[in-house]
């Protein structure tokens, strides 16, 4: 297996730092708080019936983990969008949330001027491009931020920036105590799974020494299910690995019947248990059983159980984890965590299909 103790050597697969950007997931939660502390809202933005994040990939799954974080908390339901089009029932009472990290992803543009046209509510994060052009133009609500990487490694920002707009809105209790715990809980852990600590005494590279070769799959539950989701595509763009995740309660009731077959997979799976002190006890007790049935068809599994008191803190600390695993892995399988060839590809050939028609 590859050499995960000489961090010297892990420069020759990360030219442009993607090592450094995981490390500043915190300076990104602080610099994000401080920022929407600027943004002015609109006094109707108040007045909504729900709120509608259109965003894709690394511009959505921040809008995912405060979905599920505020689930209690938020008096409206939030729907996170990942198409072109928008839903029938957004309109004048929508507060629709554009967030594209680079400002030119074209399904959220597309869903940005449906809603205009739909007389909704419309605020964006981003750091540019077309949507900030057209946000300025029309003196909309904009939270902006410079921070040149690919849109998964800006996670912290787009999360703040929502989490700060609905906070703002009274939508949300006040988050200030939960955002500096989370930034003291993510300085402590990255302290042991920091590129300079060696295999035996880091929980994240033994993690990614166990993942290699394998198939990742990623189980959560409540305000974790959605981190499951950022570990999976977070393997899937740093490592460049299949990965799959699935949440708790709902996989007891389909995809533990799916562990024997086909056979020979069992051999090759490998699920990493995403919990936390603060589930419910009946997801505890899941969470347990489940691990039962993954042994009994012999299937390897991990847990990791998510460090914090408050839930903001336990979702950004075991993201953080877990971004560290997919670098990790990434270094195992001699790749450049920052490429992202295979997306490049799909939007030069969709660019060019636009162009043709």
């Amino acid at each position: 297996m590859p050499e995960l103790d000489a961090p010297a050597q892990f420069a020759k697969n990360d030219p442009q730092g993607m090592l450094r950007r995981i490390a500043e997931l915190p300076h990104q939660c602080e610099d994000g708080w401080q920022r929407i502390k600027k943004l002015t809202l609109p006094e109707q933005y108040r007045e909504v019936d729900h709120i509608v994040v259109v965003g894709m990939g690394g511009s959505a799954i921040g809008a995912d983990l405060v979905r599920t974080l505020v689930a209690g908390d938020c008096p409206v339901p939030i729907i996170v969008h990942r198409d072109y089009d928008l839903p029938a029932f957004v309109g004048p009472r929508s507060l629709v949330i554009a967030s594209s990290h680079s400002g030119n992803t074209e399904e959220t543009l597309a869903g940005f001027e449906e809603a205009l046209r739909r007389g909704a509510h419309v605020a964006a994060v981003t750091t540019g491009g077309e949507l900030a052009r057209s946000i300025r133009d029309r003196a909309l609500p904009l939270y902006s931020y410079d921070y040149p990487v690919q849109p998964r490694a800006a996670m912290g920002y787009s999360l703040i920036g929502l989490l700060g707009i609905m906070q703002r809105l009274g939508l949300v209790s006040d988050k200030s105590a939960d955002v500096a715990e989370a930034v003291t809980v993510m300085k402590q852990w990255q302290s042991e799974i920091k590129e300079t600590v060696a295999t035996d005494d880091n929980p994240a590279k033994s993690l990614a020494s166990r993942l290699y070769q394998r198939l990742p799959v990623v189980y959560g539950a409540e305000h974790l299910s959605q981190v499951a989701r950022r570990w999976k595509t977070q393997l899937n763009e740093n490592a460049k690995s299949w990965a799959e995740f699935d949440a708790l309660p709902e996989l007891n009731h389909n995809t533990v019947t799916g562990y024997g077959l086909p056979s020979g997979l069992s051999s090759l799976a490998h699920v990493i248990l995403l919990t936390s002190d603060s589930n419910h006890p009946r997801v505890r007790f899941r969470f347990e059983i489940t691990q039962g049935l993954l042994e009994k068809h012999g299937i390897a599994w991990d847990k990791i159980e998510a460090r914090g008191r408050s839930s903001l803190a336990q979702l950004l600390s075991t993201v953080h984890f877990g971004d560290y695993v997919s670098y990790y892995l990434a270094m195992l399988y001699d790749v450049d965590p920052w490429s992202i060839g295979s997306i490049r590809s799909v939007k030069r050939q969709l660019s060019e299909r636009k162009r043709g028609t």
